[in-house]
């Protein structure tokens, strides 16, 4: 189910996948038998048109799962539901997880979590831009009775307020020392500069002040001269 490629030697941003995960692939060749996909190896592996859901162009990507067939072969599948399941038994609230981004939803961005599992990232809980098969660290936000977990992109607990904390200073750095959000600014006005909630940048803001880190404005924040300096 593999043959020599013929493209040459992967630049160090090309995937390198592994048997038991979901990957977002190149399309490499298209024949009579399949695509084949370039997933790190010498060889490059076969997506059969049995396992395709459409049919990708070379120079394409697509996000696969690579498993072995009754041969002990490599083989990829666009067929994702035959390997993942929404319940997530396995796994508990406030875990660290692995996210691969799959598609957007109305209620936000379907992902693959551990390379086993559906999971699910609702819209005020994307904190970035996300794009398909993007690879990322997601935590489990909560399991649901019917085993779906929901999952964020920050930590629980004061974790998630140092990484909230972390953007604030940065954002505070980049511009001057200076940013035009405070406790009366708007959900919308916040997440669109930062990327997070509004109670979570109201938390992280009081425990940046209790630092000495910033002062604090009604509809502003400045960063305090020399409070980061060596």
């Amino acid at each position: 189910m593999v043959r020599e490629s013929t493209n040459p030697p992967r630049a160090a941003s090309d995937v390198t996948a592994r048997i038991g995960e979901v990957a977002y692939l190149t399309v490499t060749a298209v024949n009579n038998t399949g695509a084949f996909l370039r997933w790190g190896q010498p060889k490059d592996v076969l997506l059969p048109y049995s396992e395709q859901r459409f049919r990708p162009d070379p120079g394409k990507r697509v996000l696969v799962m690579l498993y072995e067939d009754d041969q002990g072969r490599p083989v990829a599948t666009m067929r994702l539901d035959r390997f993942l399941t929404d319940d997530a038994w396995a796994l508990e609230q406030g875990d660290e997880v692995a996210v691969v981004v799959a598609d957007r939803t109305d209620l936000g961005m379907k992902v693959v979590v551990n390379h086993r599992y559906w999971g699910l990232i609702y819209q005020d809980d994307i904190s970035q831009p996300l794009r398909r098969g993007q690879a990322l660290t997601g935590y489990v936000k909560q399991r649901r009775d019917d085993g779906r977990v929901d999952i964020s992109l920050l930590p629980p607990g004061a974790a998630r307020l140092d990484v909230v904390g972390d953007k604030i200073l940065k954002a505070l750095r980049e511009s001057g020392g200076y940013l035009p959000l405070g406790d009366k600014s708007s959900a919308h006005d916040i997440k669109a500069r930062l990327g997070v909630s509004k109670s979570a940048f109201k938390q992280a803001i009081g425990r940046l002040y209790k630092q000495q880190l910033i002062t604090l404005e009604p509809d502003a924040i400045r960063l305090v001269p020399g409070a980061l300096a060596p």
